[in-house]
């Protein structure tokens, strides 16, 4: 006898093993059509499959959670069936689901072009409808190498012999073509469906080693419905779009070069962006009570051995030597020089909670076919903070830093975020008892704060867990900004110590945090957000004066001075250009206003406003329009202060 729980509680009982579609089957024909597969105690499982003993099982429909990495799965092996019949001299290797999609790495000759995909959408849509079983077998090592062998895929020969021994060789087919693979997959090509694209092609190696032979990797995307699809792929529209490295050329904000790799060129109106945003960090860091500080470029290895880090990042971190023997190491984070700056004098508990902050300039060996514009670079610069504490004020702290970054999002623009729990890793500093008591704390904190939270599990830092800040952009894309991590380990390795109330040296706790994680990335995702129409606090040129006739030059100049004695930034346009193409090309940099000038604006003393992506102008006064506008370039954090000092 078997008993089968099911997800509502009922059970059903079966004389003996039973299959996960005749599960499927004894539930209803409704569910046994839908079925894709089947979860056992967990365990993701071919319908084919038998359940051997009683189980808890969940059968997977198209709706199911898992039901979009399974159908990826299978797109792939479609996919690689489909390239096989088009060119039979290609090698088949691997070809996994990713996040978004699936890829598979072929050998062959001559290359691919996207060209080819056409013909190729078209094969796995013929594949589709030929409705094909796929079918598990278990083959003998020795004959799977022969057959790989013998038909010439040389790569899936060599991968079958490095399998253990005690490893099941699974072989999955369809139709006539077959693939190793340990599954699992649909019943057949059929409930696949046809929500599938290719979208890029790209190299890579085998087994990811350049000194293998080089592979054509094409990737894909796969969804549940055609209206699933159609909304990825307008996202990716909308992703090409806003890219900020386009972006960042266009608007003349930055450029990176081969001569620093993995550095930033920032150009004056980027660093303007820059130093706006920085700017409005200081001003809240200093409301909430931080201390700045600044700490070494270069440090000795030793304060890093001792940290831990060296062991942990020292392939990330680079090096120097000085006329001596010292090695120094250009720093990868800041945590060691704070914990230096704290112990210097006799910390009292009544200094704390110290909450220290640095925008601190790091520098991590990056590999260089991982960088990426903004997003990923060599050189960034943290807005980093430590907040040393007690134990019994973990919670307070964290109340404060959820608050805290809660309104600094909001003010750059971002109101959706969700926040993940990262608990011990693998491989990490500190005894279990010390983890045991970090993770109780940092849990009871963000529970106390209301926080709803998704577990990212074994994702903590090497001393401590942490909280993830995940932001959702214009787009629906998630962006992991903001941590805390809750450090027991710091204080102790590097000899931190306070006297606490009853005379005694006591080790702090040490929160690590950040908000925005790197300016860098930061900026890059912020510019990607607005699509470059960045809000006119941060706008580099808030506004640019234009002129309708080289007659109203004198005005305008009059106009841009008059503006910047207000404190805006402004730029003049008195070429010899008609208007609308001044208007076209100011679009087009993403200049929030343009105030607009001629013969009658002159004489009347007025100017007309035209905002960016909108039609209509609207006529003001010129003290009018400097005085709206500088209500509108009012900075977030100088808005938080008039609020509160007006008690609202």
């Amino acid at each position: 006898m078997v008993a089968i729980t099911l997800p509502d509680g009922s059970v059903r009982n079966f004389d003996g093993p039973v299959t996960g579609a005749a599960l499927a089957a004894d539930i209803g024909p409704g569910l046994a059509k839908a079925a894709l597969a089947v979860k056992v105690d967990g365990e993701l499982r071919d319908l084919s499959r038998t359940i051997e003993t009683d189980a808890g099982v969940e059968i997977v429909t198209r709706d199911h959670e898992d039901a979009l990495e399974l159908l990826r799965h299978d797109a792939a092996h479609v996919f690689a069936e489909a390239v096989q019949e088009l060119f039979p001299d290609t090698q088949i290797t691997f070809g996994p689901a990713t996040e978004d999609g699936f890829y598979y790495d072929f050998y062959r000759e001559a290359p691919f072009t996207p060209d080819d995909f056409e013909a190729m959408e078209k094969r796995m849509q013929e594949i589709v409808d030929r409705d094909e079983e796929i079918v598990r077998e278990i083959w003998d090592r020795d004959a799977a190498v022969k057959h790989f062998s013998d038909a010439g895929e040389t790569f899936k020969a060599n991968h079958v012999k490095t399998i253990p021994a005690e490893e099941d060789i699974s072989i999955y087919r369809q139709g006539d073509w077959l693939d190793l693979c340990t599954g699992p997959h649909l019943p057949s090509t059929g409930k696949l469906g046809k929500a599938f694209k290719l979208l890029k092609l790209a190299g890579a190696y085998w087994r990811g080693d350049a000194n293998n032979p080089q592979l054509q990797r094409i990737y894909g995307t796969c969804w549940r419905t055609e209206k699933e699809l159609r909304a990825y792929l307008h996202r990716l529209e909308e992703a090409e779009k806003r890219d900020h490295r386009r972006l960042g050329r266009e608007m003349d904000l930055f450029h990176i070069q081969e001569e620093a790799v993995g550095s930033v060129f920032w150009h004056p109106k980027g660093w303007t962006l820059y130093r706006e945003a920085e700017r409005y960090m200081r001003e809240r860091l200093e409301t909430a009570d931080y201390v700045e500080v600044k700490t070494p470029q270069l440090i000795d290895r030793t304060l890093w051995e001792k940290s831990g880090h060296w062991e942990k990042f020292r392939e990330n971190m680079f090096t120097a030597q000085d006329e001596g023997d010292k090695v120094l190491a250009l720093k990868p984070m800041n945590c060691p020089g704070h914990v230096q700056i704290f112990k210097q004098g006799i910390k009292s508990y009544r200094d704390l909670p110290l909450r220290m902050s640095e925008f601190g300039s790091c520098h991590r060996n990056e590999p260089s076919g991982a960088l990426h514009g903004l997003m990923r670079v060599r050189a960034f610069t943290q807005d980093d903070a430590h907040i040393f504490c007690m134990e019994s004020q973990i919670e307070d702290e964290t109340k404060l830093f959820i608050d805290l970054l809660s309104s600094i999002y909001r003010d750059f623009g971002f109101d959706d975020f969700a926040v993940k729990f990262a608990d011990r890793p693998e491989v990490r500093a500190g005894e279990d008892e010390v983890w045991d008591r970090a993770e109780k704390a940092l849990m009871d904190a963000t529970k106390a704060a209301g926080i709803e939270m998704d577990m990212n599990l074994g994702e903590g830092a090497f001393y401590g867990p942490k909280l993830e800040f995940v932001l959702r952009d214009a787009i629906g894309r998630e962006w992991q900004c903001g941590t805390l991590q809750a450090d027991f380990v710091l204080p102790e390795r590097l000899d931190a110590s306070y006297v606490g109330e009853d005379g005694e040296r006591h080790r702090p706790v040490m929160l690590h945090r950040a908000i925005l994680g790197s300016f860098e990335r930061f900026l890059g995702v912020l510019i990607e957000h607005y699509a470059g129409r960045m809000p006119l606090w941060l706008s580099p040129v808030q506004a640019v004066v234009a002129t309708i006739t080289g007659d109203a030059d004198a005005y305008a100049n009059d106009v841009i001075n008059a503006c910047k004695t207000a404190g805006l930034r402004v730029e003049a346009d008195l070429r010899n250009e008609k208007i609308n193409y001044k208007v076209r090309e100011h679009s087009l940099a993403k200049v929030p206003v343009l105030m607009v000038v001629g013969n009658r604006e002159a004489e009347d003393r007025t100017v007309a406003l035209r905002r960016l992506g909108g039609k209509n102008q609207e006529i003001l006064a010129l003290d009018d329009a400097i005085h709206t506008l500088v209500e509108e370039a009012a900075s977030p954090a100088a808005k938080n202060v008039d609020r509160n000092a007006s008690g609202s």
